[in-house]
Parts: C-alpha cells; structure tokens; sequence
C-alpha cells in the first residue's frame, strides 16, 4: 500500500544517547550558557529595539544546541559565540520565522524533489533529494525550499536524535541545481546547520556534478566529508532496514509523493511535533538551555554529571552547576552589543 508521508520519530531509548562531558567541557558548556541567558544579552548587528531573544530563538538555544556549536568550534570560546550569534542573526534575516513559511515555498514541493521517508538505523530521518524532479527556474525560493525541509527533517527527529541523512538520486534526466545553488546550500549547512549532518548518501552522479564534488571537497570539514558516500548500498551496509528505505534506494517502502496526499500531511505532522515541544519546553521553564530530551518527551534520565541549564539555575534533573574553579573565564568571549558585527 503507498505511503504519502513520513511516520512519527521511531520510539527513543530508554537511556539518553548522549555522551557525557568531561569537567573542563561542562564548564566552558556553562559559561556559554550563561552568556545566552543573561537578559542583557542581545543578538549583535541586529537593531537594537529588536535584538533581544525571543522565544522562539530561546527554545532553539537548547542544551544540545549549544553543544553542537562547541564542538563545530572546537570548544573554543570565542568562536562558538561568533558562530551562535551569526546563526541568530542570519536565522533572523533569512527568514525562518516569518517569511520562510509553507504557503511561501508550497510552489516549490509539487513534484516531491524533496521528500521525507523513513529513518535510519540510528533513527535519524531521512530527507530525500530528486533533482531530475526540477519544477521551478532558479531563485531565492529553491534554496529557501531547502533550508525549510531541512527544518523539517529537525523536527522529525525524536528524543536523543540530532542528525539526518541526506539521499541524493542524480538518476533521470533534468535540470541539475546550479554550482551557486549547490555552493549556498553548502555553505548553509556547515555554517549554521552544524554537526546536523549524520551521512550525505550520493548516487548516479552526473559529470559536471561530479567535478564539483572532487572540486570543493579538499576545502569541506574533514569530519564533514567523512559523512559523504558516493554510491553505497545503504541497505547492505546496514545503513537503513529495507522497511525503512524507498523502493528507489533498494528498499520496501512504497513510498509516492503526490502533493495533495503528502504535503498538508507533513505540514501537519510538524507543526504538531512543534507545538507539543513548545508547550512541553514552557512547562520546563521556558528558558535557554534545556535539553532537547525533555522537549521531546524522552523518559527521565538517572542523575549523571550534567552542565547547568541557565546562569542561576541548575539542571531539572540533576541540579548540577558549572565549577566555579574552571580555568575557562567569561574574558575570553566576545562583547554582546547590538551595534558590533563578529566577522
């Protein structure tokens, strides 16, 4: 029987996946915690009237949020807050809370070019790119379409899930995107997306796309082009279970994109996910820094050694604060003004 939209998130685990920092990692965690919480913090370059956080930009600075910018950064201070601060800014301006919205890029999904399927093996989703399924000329608009799947594919992931994997089928003739499409998508996703790639799966690539690979990726993460796989067998692999998996890659699931079918579905099946995480985040506090195992309903965790949620308070669970004795101190970040740019 065809599927026309994605499941839920598979069911979590019992125990939270996530590993556990050493000391020092805890404390530099706290100290950009506190810099995000305090309430004269303000997004930099961003008018003044406005550059205070809102909820929304709140709930997105969770615990794992901030974790992953530290570790894209190398745990260094400085550079974890510039990146934050860019993605805030750039969050802002884009889009993602106005503009960005599904009537906006609805024209953009009518022929499925990208679809959500499934889920992996480690129960990451799957966001599956067609681009023989081209629908439109070249504009803002495609790359928009873009980054709001990927929003997408970050609320299908369930407690302890904080990647997806990308599947791009070259297969068929068509309009291939152009290398500046190509180009602004990578630089989208290794600068304000950051370690929320967990494979790039790239099948019957076509020459042109090809050299562009081979020519970029020398200049791409070493971490991040360790995630890329040219023409794998996902299934052999033990990537995904055939269940799992569109008839196109291998697998069993009779998945068809048909636009009336699947993309008020979708829209639904999100907006839902949100909306339960928003109240359950409320609920908690409505506070930066709360893990997104509680936000989405993951089952209490046994009491572990656990970084602070907000400067001032503790850890729901485990009342754990930073150590006061961290060799790590508040100099090393940078100013918080509306007028100053980080470059």
């Amino acid at each position: 029987m065809p599927v026309h939209v994605t499941s839920l998130p598979p069911s979590a685990p019992a125990i939270n996946p996530a590993a556990v920092l050493t000391e020092e990692q805890e404390n530099v965690y706290g100290i950009v915690l506190k810099h995000y919480s305090g309430p004269a913090y303000v997004i930099p370059g961003v008018d003044a009237q406005k550059a205070a956080l809102t909820e929304e930009e709140k709930m997105w600075l969770t615990r794992e949020c901030l974790l992953r910018y530290l570790r894209a950064s190398k745990w260094v201070l400085a550079t974890t807050i510039t990146r934050l601060d860019e993605t805030l800014k750039w969050r802002r301006e884009y889009g993602l809370y106005d503009l960005i919205t599904p009537e906006h890029v609805e024209p953009e999904s009518l022929t499925g070019k990208e679809q959500l399927a499934g889920y992996d093996a480690e129960r990451r989703p799957a966001l599956y790119m067609i681009p023989s399924r081209q629908n439109t000329e070249e504009s803002p608009r495609q790359l928009q379409f873009a980054v709001w799947m990927l929003e997408r594919a970050v609320d299908a992931m369930g407690p302890g899930v904080e990647n997806l994997d990308l599947l791009i089928n070259f297969a068929d003739r068509g309009k291939n995107p152009s290398i500046s499409t190509s180009k602004n998508m990578l630089y989208i996703l290794q600068n304000h997306y950051p370690e929320r790639l967990g494979l790039a799966v790239i099948i019957n690539v076509p020459t042109l796309i090809n050299l562009f690979f081979k020519g970029i990726m020398p200049f791409v993460d070493p971490i991040t082009r360790a995630k890329v796989k040219f023409n794998p067998d996902i299934i052999k692999e033990g990537i995904f279970d055939k269940s799992q998996t569109v008839k196109e890659w291998g697998g069993e699931m009779d998945f068809v994109y048909e636009h009336e079918k699947s993309w008020k579905p979708l829209v639904d099946l999100c907006n839902n996910l949100h909306a339960e995480r928003t109240e359950r985040w409320k609920k908690l506090g409505g506070i930066v820094g709360l893990s997104e195992w509680d936000i989405k309903g993951g089952a209490p965790q046994p009491k572990v050694q656990r970084a602070a949620t907000a400067e001032g308070a503790t850890d729901p669970q485990n009342n754990i604060s930073p150590n006061p004795k961290s060799t790590v101190s508040r100099k090393d970040l940078p100013e918080s003004k509306s007028d100053t740019v980080l470059v």
